[in-house]
């Protein structure tokens, strides 16, 4: 039994998809139902899902927000996840939890590696970073999975905000001087679940337990994921909007973005045997699925 926190969100809804696809129990818990920052109510739900792995996909995720709510941010991704980790390490239950490339501050040349020293930019990446760490103290059986950009066909995303402005306008103005790896939930969940009976064993546990990288294979910029939605889109709408060239100068935001959120997943293929798809076939792939669901 797999027990899911974060149910509602993109990911969460994905894990439930998948799992359901993979015929593998799971009990998916929203924040509706449990507030992960609860001890009471985070230990009743172990209790009563006794599960053999929990998947925390729960997080504060406004980035924007986050700067003026930073105690919003904290209780989602710092205090939560701790909670959930000492639950996780009283009852001897493995812990996957999700991190973010939101804990560096992109000015690295070259992809990042688990080794890199973090150095968040804003309120969500250090209460990211804080969470990882809550993590780390509370339950020595977890794994920590960073990913970046991610996508998919439940909840808001950037793929999805690209598809309705494609139907809107005839230009998109996209930023083109960030970098990362666009990475579908599909992939997440897939790689969660397989790498979960590893976790489960007393065998080879031990040997798995840490932090990896995990995020669509290959890199882009925001423009160039862009273009690649419009062009996917265009054979269903007839529709191909112009896709401009900005600065990040050019689309200020509250919250700054790392520059540089490419990820090397090398750890994680050398651990487990299996690396993330390109993000190009998974973007292709959502944009199908979506259309084909209208």
């Amino acid at each position: 039994m797999i027990l899911i926190f974060g149910g509602g969100g993109q990911l969460g809804q994905e894990l439930q998809r998948t799992a359901a696809l993979k015929a593998m129990p799971y009990t998916a818990i929203s924040h509706a139902d449990v507030d992960i920052s609860d001890t009471a109510a985070v230990s009743q739900a172990l209790s009563a899902a006794r599960p053999s792995i929990v998947v925390n996909a729960a997080a504060y995720t406004k980035v924007d927000l986050a700067e003026k709510d930073p105690d919003a941010a904290r209780l989602g991704n710092e205090i939560g996840p701790g909670v959930i980790a000492a639950a996780c390490a009283a009852a001897g239950t493995p812990l996957i939890h999700i991190s973010t490339d939101y804990v560096f501050d992109g000015s690295k040349e070259g992809p990042y590696v688990e080794t890199d020293p973090i150095a968040p930019l804003g309120v969500y990446g250090a209460t990211k970073a804080a969470g990882e760490e809550a993590v780390r103290k509370a339950a020595p059986r977890h794994v920590i999975l960073r990913t970046s950009w991610v996508f998919g066909a439940f909840g808001a995303n950037f793929l999805k905000t690209m598809l309705r402005l494609a139907r809107e306008r005839d230009e998109l103005r996209v930023v083109a001087d960030q970098r990362g790896c666009p990475t579908s939930t599909g992939d997440i969940a897939g790689a969660i679940l397989q790498i979960a009976p590893r976790l489960r064993s007393e065998v080879y546990g031990s040997e798995v337990y840490g932090l990896y990288h995990f995020a669509g294979a290959g890199s882009a910029s925001w423009h160039e994921f862009a273009s690649r939605i419009i062009d996917a889109q265009a054979p269903f709408t007839g529709r191909h909007p112009k896709v401009t060239a900005i600065a990040t100068s050019d689309y200020p935001t509250p919250a700054r973005r790392p520059a540089n959120s490419v990820f090397d997943c090398g750890k994680f293929i050398r651990t487990f045997g299996f690396g993330p798809r390109p993000w190009t076939l998974e973007t292709d792939a959502v944009v199908r699925e979506l259309f084909a669901a209208d």
